[in-house]
């Protein structure tokens, strides 16, 4: 803790002296009026699908006001004070939130009325109809028709929900994580995912979500595991758990155990990032930057790999990767000093909360056509249900983390045809308790659904980011 502390005075001191005239720029640009995105609208090069065109100034997307306008979140005040500001837990702001949330409301209702299982079967239903009303093909006889094969690969990624668990509540989340959500990993669970990537050698990634996978008790044990086995361990972060009580010695153990940090950052601006994320959240997220920056994450020849993750927000493609990095860079880097290696783009899925928020604004059937209309055949190559196996918290195994969240597990849908016999036998999907490596799961198909546009239109989607 020594380390961090004398770090963030030395940070304090060298933060670019252009830090007040950026706080101060930023105050002024969110009065700058709205971006309008138009298929006409390019950046350079014609884009590769048709609506491919979100620019990488991002800070000033808009949204149109739904009918009843939310609450206005509080204008960034800078970097003076943000101690002060980030003290504490995030919990109980992100709680007054969701009580003061009416679409978070209406889904907890619905959710008690009806239970998980029916309210995911009733989004199913809206997503198909909203195809169908559109007179669009489904996901499994589009890729038919153009003569695509998705087919499982060698498994290189071992993906662990590891817990719903988390401190924020954001508006996009497809697994619909909060302080309110108390599914997490067991010891036997966590156990014996250890002993299946221990029999299967093909695995070179431990790949940890959540919720907020670092408040889970089994953690750090699955971390020390996992680098004890030299794999490459990813912790999916959304930075403001680093500032948890309780989570003070968090960053250093990421540094010491060489952590791959992929960490959440909508934007580069306050608003957009409070606005999805929650009050407060933008500065926590800085602070954290700071801290893991502190320790070498994101510094040349460290070893200590600090990877950014942006998603819209609102119903529309991510700009193209490479240009958004640049800028993120850019603005990171002139008002804060922040460095990271990579930013990863990624569309959001139409499930769960974001199905909500569309689905009230009376947008989903607009987003639906916009994922099929920009449907990319190079995307489907780097897909990332072909390489990875997703394990949720109970135990459930999955081709991703998308179809765990709407309970589609590996081997159902018909997918098990050329599964053993032993595999055969399981009718409700598989368990890590039913195999003994990922490789008795070569063989079984991949569960394709309607939300599978959303990873194959524009430059394509993954949890690595782009896939075109």
């Amino acid at each position: 803790m020594v380390a961090i502390a004398f770090a963030m005075n030395l940070l304090s001191l060298s933060t670019p002296r252009s830090a007040s005239r950026q706080a101060y720029r930023w105050g002024r640009r969110w009065a700058a009026p709205q971006v309008r995105m138009s298929s006409d609208q390019t950046q350079g090069p014609a884009p590769i699908t048709p609506d491919f065109v979100t620019p990488v100034e991002v800070a000033g997307i808009r949204l149109s006001k739904p009918a009843k306008a939310p609450a206005r979140s509080k204008k960034w005040v800078g970097l003076e004070g943000l101690d002060e500001r980030t003290a504490g837990s995030l919990i109980p702001e992100t709680l007054q939130g969701m009580e003061k949330d009416e679409e978070f409301q209406l889904t907890a209702a619905k959710l008690k009325q009806m239970g998980q299982k029916k309210l995911t079967l009733e989004e199913k239903k809206i997503r198909r109809r909203a195809l169908k009303d559109r007179n669009l093909p489904s996901f499994q006889q589009h890729v038919q028709e153009q003569g695509i094969k998705i087919n499982r690969e060698s498994s290189t990624i071992f993906q662990l929900n590891i817990g719903l668990f988390c401190n924020q509540a954001c508006s996009h989340c497809h697994v619909e994580s909060s302080p309110q959500r108390k599914e997490m990993v067991s010891k036997e669970v966590a156990e014996r995912c250890i002993e299946i990537i221990k029999n299967s050698p093909t695995v070179k990634t431990l790949d940890i979500t959540g919720g907020a996978p670092e408040l889970n008790d089994h953690f750090r044990y699955m971390v020390e595991e996992g680098r004890a086995l030299g794999l490459d361990v990813i912790d999916r972060c959304n930075l403001t758990v680093l500032q948890e009580p309780g989570q003070e010695d968090l960053a250093e153990f990421l540094a010491k155990n060489k952590v791959h940090v992929v960490a959440s950052l909508p934007c580069y601006s306050p608003k957009n990032v409070n606005m999805q994320r929650g009050s407060g959240v933008f500065d926590r997220s800085i602070k954290g930057l700071m801290m893991l920056n502190a320790l070498g994450y994101g510094q040349p020849n460290s070893g200590l790999k600090l990877d950014l993750v942006y998603n819209p927000i609102g119903g529309f493609l991510p700009p193209e990767q490479v240009a958004l990095e640049v800028k993120y860079k850019e603005e990171l880097n002139e008002a804060f000093g922040i460095k990271f290696n990579n930013l990863f783009t990624i569309t959001n899925m139409p499930i769960k909360r974001f199905a909500d928020f569309l689905y009230r604004r009376g947008e989903l059937q607009e987003y639906m056509e916009l994922l099929v209309r920009n449907f990319n055949t190079a995307a489907c190559s780097g897909l990332m249900c072909k390489d990875t196996i997703n394990v949720g918290w109970d135990g459930r195994v999955f081709d991703c983390d998308f179809n765990q969240q709407l309970g589609l597990g590996m081997g159902t849908a018909g997918t098990n045809a050329g599964a053993s016999e032993k595999l055969l036998a399981v009718k409700e999907g598989y368990s890590i308790f039913d195999v003994d490596s990922v490789d008795d799961m070569q063989t079984t198909d991949i569960v394709l659904e309607s939300h599978c546009y959303g990873c194959t239109a524009g430059n394509g989607s993954s949890c690595q980011g782009a896939t075109a």
